[in-house]
């Protein structure tokens, strides 16, 4: 079996590279899979983020055997939803949506959902969901409008950005912070270690030193 281990990452999101970074995981290679996010009927938005993670996962896997030099990696993918109930906010792009979304948030306790996909390079999909409850201050007319001048809502589930900024909103945070940025750390790095991948391997030589 050979010592290199090669990882791709089914994303552009330079959340979910520092993510892994933190955690002393460096993807080899970014592979983003385009894929139509838009809920079907009635879906929970558990059901999304986890059908979406795989659909990702999918996507990118194909993408990749249809390359010449293809050598089957650990390919990981995730999505994140977030919920009031059962009504899923949009990933905002438009000034509106964001507003909409943070009227919605303002004072009321929201759900962050986030599916993990992993393939391994014997072709396993593991999946895992991560749930994370969130409660929002009330938020003032002058704070709303700042946070969407500062632009830090575009493409944000929900239309916030839980470290940056809108940190300052969230009166209580119950599971994971990692999965409200994005990626849940810990569930990552157990899929990863579950199925073989070497988590731990730059920890030994020192390679990742935490900046503080």
């Amino acid at each position: 079996m050979s010592t290199f281990q090669k990882l791709v990452l089914a994303s552009g999101s330079p959340r979910r590279v520092e993510l892994l970074q933190q955690a002393g995981i460096e993807p080899d290679r970014l592979f983003p899979a385009d894929i139509d996010e838009t809920p079907e009927r009635a879906e929970h938005p558990r059901s999304l983020a986890k059908r979406l993670c795989r659909v990702k996962a999918e996507k990118a896997l194909a993408g990749l055997k249809a390359e010449a030099d293809f050598e089957p990696p650990f390919l990981l993918a995730a999505d994140t939803v977030v919920s009031v109930g059962r009504r899923i906010l949009p990933k905002a792009e438009l000034l509106d949506e964001a507003a909409n979304s943070l009227r919605l948030l303002s004072g009321r306790n929201h759900r962050v959902y986030t599916g993990v996909c992993l393939v391994t390079p014997e072709g396993k999909f593991r999946q895992k969901l991560v749930e994370t409850r969130v409660r929002f201050k009330r938020l003032g007319r002058e704070e709303l409008e700042s946070y969407l001048a500062s632009g830090e809502w575009r493409g944000k589930a929900g239309g916030y950005a839980i470290q940056g900024l809108a940190g300052t909103f969230v009166v209580k945070l119950v599971g994971s912070y990692t999965n409200v940025v994005g990626l849940p750390l810990y569930e990552t790095a157990a899929l990863l270690a579950g199925e073989g991948y070497r988590v731990h391997f730059s920890w030994l030589s020192g390679a990742h030193v935490a900046q503080g």
